[in-house]
């Protein structure tokens, strides 16, 4: 396969699956397993094209970022929850991933581990939405209470087991704890922007040698960032209509098909 139009399907996985609770970590490490290429080759360019699905989330919100950024400055209170919510979610995953980023990077090459994980993902995921009923209320980012806004956070740090997803367990964390579905999956949108950022610019700095060494093709890079941008754009406004209609129950299902495929097929090669 020609490596431009790897770069293409490798965009369109990570812009498919960033936002969507099957974790893109995961797909993208199946993907170098199904289609053959060297991961170590491409694991700059699946960090950076991580940064277009999540300019997709800043071009979609950005009034909501801008009316953030406005309030701050005239001390709105509204403005300032939103922004104390979304930090304190943000610090468990920053401080545990900062410490175990070795143990973390460790298990990116175990695609069994990513297959398992994303089949007990969806058994988790079917027996939520069975047992939880979410809020009907939508109070909004700015309105949680901040013991809330750190439980979203100490969710999220199971995702960094691959295959977890950071986005499920941030959406599913919130239903558990009393959130409506829509305020749930927004709060895991914007929960992404300083996630995904500290945690590119941490690979990326622990790798400047290597990239520097390296024969990093940009423009290859550049093709993933604008598909994964454009391709992410398109599912996080088809993902917030297709939950508040049905729920997550297609998502568990298609992680536990994926999933029990992945291990048939890694059992038989």
């Amino acid at each position: 396969m020609s490596p431009l139009l790897t770069a293409i399907l490798l965009g369109i996985v990570e812009g498919l699956t960033e936002f969507l609770p099957v974790s893109s970590t995961g797909h993208l490490i199946l993907a170098s397993e199904l289609l053959g290429y060297r991961a170590e080759e491409w694991a700059t360019f699946n960090v950076v094209i991580q940064l277009g699905a999540i300019l997709g989330v800043i071009v979609l919100y950005w009034r909501t970022f801008w009316t953030v950024i406005v309030g701050i400055f005239r001390a709105e209170p509204k403005a300032w929850r939103f922004t104390r919510n979304v930090a304190v979610a943000f610090v468990p995953s920053a401080v545990l991933g900062f410490l175990l980023i070795d143990n973390i990077e460790a298990l990116l090459g175990n695609a069994e581990v990513v297959a398992i994980a994303l089949i007990l993902g969806g058994i988790v995921i079917l027996v939520m939405e069975r047992l939880i009923k979410p809020s009907v209320t939508e109070p909004g980012v700015a309105a949680l209470p901040v013991r809330t806004a750190l439980g979203v956070g100490l969710i999220q740090c199971i995702s960094m087991i691959p295959g977890v997803s950071r986005s499920g367990a941030t959406i599913m964390g919130g239903l558990a704890l009393g959130l409506e579905r829509r305020t749930a999956a927004e709060f895991s949108f914007f929960l992404a922007v300083p996630t995904m950022v500290g945690a590119t610019t941490l690979s990326l700095a622990r790798s400047m040698d290597d990239i520097a060494a390296a024969d990093v093709d940009w423009g290859l890079i550049a093709v993933g960032f604008v598909v994964s941008f454009l391709v992410a754009i398109a599912v996080i406004r088809w993902f917030v209509g297709i939950v508040g209609r049905h729920g997550f129950a297609p998502f568990a299902w298609y992680r536990i098909v994926a999933g029990a495929a992945a291990l048939v097929w890694l059992a038989m090669r």
